[in-house]
């Protein structure tokens, strides 16, 4: 319980480090995320239980990543991340997960998730801000990839790349679990940079 209250805290201060750094109010940053002032202040309060896709429209209208909100100060020059270590930003109906492993520093960072989607087991994802690209690299089993209701199939060994602006899900297919490493490739924004 000590970890998921630590975890709130730090996401609590980067949103509004990151807001104040945008220079939005709360109002403005609700209405850009499509968040409630409600959920805005529980959030900045170290409270409340925001969803996924809550913090991904977050991060997007804030031009940063999601581990940007989420991580503390770096620690080392070297990162090492145990998948066991990271908690599931999304639990699926099946047992399919999606776990933000880490995010590259810089101007441009890159977010590097560990997926497991069971077959039938989808997610559909809200499009992302201009200039952000995806990448899916299926190492076990068969994905169906769907950019703008158009289905492509990537099997094991695979990779495919598309511009995450588009509307999207990953679906599981075939007979068995399908993992994957995604990669979202983030623009450069206006100002300071991710605190990753």
């Amino acid at each position: 319980m000590a970890e998921t209250e630590a975890a709130l805290r730090t996401l609590a201060r980067n949103v509004r480090a990151a807001r104040t750094r945008a220079g939005l109010s709360l109002d403005e940053l609700g209405r850009r995320a499509k968040v409630s002032k409600g959920a805005l202040v529980a959030l900045e309060k170290a409270q409340g239980n925001p969803n996924f896709a809550t913090l991904v429209r977050l991060a997007d209208t804030l031009g940063i990543s999601v581990s940007a909100l989420m991580e503390g100060p770096a620690e080392a020059r070297v990162r090492v991340v145990s998948a066991d270590a990271v908690m599931p930003l999304w639990a699926g109906e099946k047992g399919g997960e999606a776990r933000l492993m880490l995010t590259t520093s810089g101007p441009a960072p890159v977010e590097v998730w560990r997926w497991k989607l069971e077959p039938g087991e989808e997610y559909p994802s809200h499009p992302h801000q201009a200039g952000v690209v995806e990448t899916v690299s299926v190492t076990v089993g068969q994905m169906m990839l769907v950019v703008e209701g158009t289905e492509h199939r990537v099997v094991a060994g695979q990779t495919a790349t598309f511009d995450g602006d588009a509307p999207h899900a990953y679906r599981g297919s075939g007979t068995e679990t399908c993992h994957l490493i995604m990669t979202v490739h983030i623009p450069p924004g206006p100002g300071p940079g991710p605190t990753a």
